[in-house]
């Protein structure tokens, strides 16, 4: 028995306890690790700083530097978080359909928890807090794995919240930490059949895709977010201006921030200039065609085709000028990882040409594509977005954490 599988075996034999663990156990569970996580800020905090050196020492982009670190008030908000997935309807045991056959039979169609759920994941510490009280408040149990680049941090979180649990009745191996970050060992978390029930990745395209391509497990593949903003001919500019401004310099470095622009021809004169303007106070680098380079000059980079297939995650945008919606969909059916896209426009008939022909899992009219998030949608916390179609798309909750399972009653009926 590999390393891997000793993780499994252990997670397997918690998530029998924490199936039957009923809300209240939960409940107190979570209780536990928001308390324990706020009592232990200056454990976390000394672990993160280790990680933050490491990051500098080895040239990580400032973007990046940003979803690794951790303070006193993003473990504040990160204890608060657990709280709100506390708060949460429990969704096992919850009756999704119900009928009586002709012979008597009650069927119920009933959610249950998944089992084992392991997430492979890469910066951002306070995923590990997000997917484990997920797992736990859905009844499961949860292998995590940072990348090595968080390693103090995860560590750290995952013995705090190791300790809540046993404090609170429930087994520490509900939730464990793949603590080895070689290759090898990803390579057999993903191939760990019989003991996994379903792997999600939650990072960049590339480890999405290595993972999508290497696991033999059930994979919910989620997060690549090469996302769009659609600005129309007769969108009102000053709305336009600040959805596009919102959606890419809020915080770039997340999968819902917006990697490409597309702008009707009749308004980018005077629609590009006014965009410019709040870029440039974030220094926000522009990729444009020879029309978006005509209007706004020099300070323009050419673009190019393999731009507009890139996920920035940073201060920098492809911008195209097109003829009509129709364009504007064709280019996102092409070039978007279907994750969150949005058209600004006051044309009722567009907007629903927009939602009618793309099949990206979240289509926003008016709005920024920075609330396709768990909380924002009133889901808690969010273990991911799924871009696919399977089982669970867009911010996935709590009920995407769960199966379903048949549960039929009869007075001794027999076939």
């Amino acid at each position: 028995m590999n390393y891997m599988e000793e993780l499994g075996a252990k997670a397997k034999i918690a998530s029998h306890v924490t199936a039957a663990a009923g809300t209240a156990l939960k409940d107190a569970a979570l209780t536990a690790i928001s308390k324990a996580l706020t009592a232990n800020c200056d454990r976390i905090i000394a672990a993160n700083q280790k990680d933050m050196e490491n990051a500098a020492a080895n040239g990580m982009s400032a973007s990046l530097q940003d979803r690794l670190r951790l303070d006193e008030g993003r473990i504040s908000a990160i204890a608060a978080a657990v709280l709100k997935v506390r708060a949460l309807p429990d969704p096992i045991g919850e009756e999704i359909a119900g009928w009586l056959r002709p012979n008597g039979l009650r069927i119920r169609q009933v959610r249950v928890p998944m089992g084992v759920i392991g997430i492979i994941f890469e910066s951002r510490p306070n995923v590990t807090v997000d997917a484990a009280v997920l797992c736990l408040k859905a009844g499961n149990a949860v292998i995590l794995r940072g990348g090595k680049e968080a390693i103090h941090s995860n560590t750290c979180l995952v013995q705090i919240m190791r300790e809540a649990l046993e404090s609170a009745g429930l087994p520490a191996d509900a939730v464990q930490l793949v603590e080895k970050t070689d290759r090898e060992t990803a390579a057999d978390m993903m191939r760990l059949n019989g003991y996994l029930d379903v792997l999600i990745p939650r990072g960049g395209a590339g480890l999405i895709q290595a993972v999508v391509r290497q696991a033999t497990v059930p994979v919910i593949e989620t997060g690549a977010g090469n996302c769009h903003v659609f600005v129309d001919a007769t969108a009102n500019l000053s709305m336009a201006v600040d959805i596009t401004d919102n959606a890419k310099t809020q915080r770039p470095s997340v999968c819902n921030a917006i990697e490409t622009l597309l702008v009707h021809r009749d308004i980018a004169e005077t629609f590009l200039p006014a965009i410019k303007a709040k870029f440039d106070e974030h220094s926000v680098k522009i990729h444009g065609d020879e029309t978006v380079q005509r209007i706004l000059g020099d300070c323009v980079i050419p673009v190019t085709e393999e731009d507009y297939y890139k996920e920035y995650g940073d201060y920098e945008i492809a911008v195209r000028v097109v003829d009509c919606v129709q364009e504007a969909v064709s280019h996102i059916l092409q070039y978007s990882t279907h994750h969150s896209e949005s058209i600004v426009t006051e044309s009722m008939e567009n907007a629903e040409y927009f939602l009618n022909h793309l099949d990206s899992a979240a289509v926003y009219v008016n709005a920024s594509t920075r609330f396709t998030d768990g909380e924002e949608f009133g889901f808690g916390a969010e273990i991911g977005i799924s871009t696919q179609k399977l089982h669970a798309r867009g911010p996935m909750g709590l009920a995407a954490l769960t199966a379903m399972q048949y549960r039929v009653t009869g007075t001794g009926q027999i076939r």
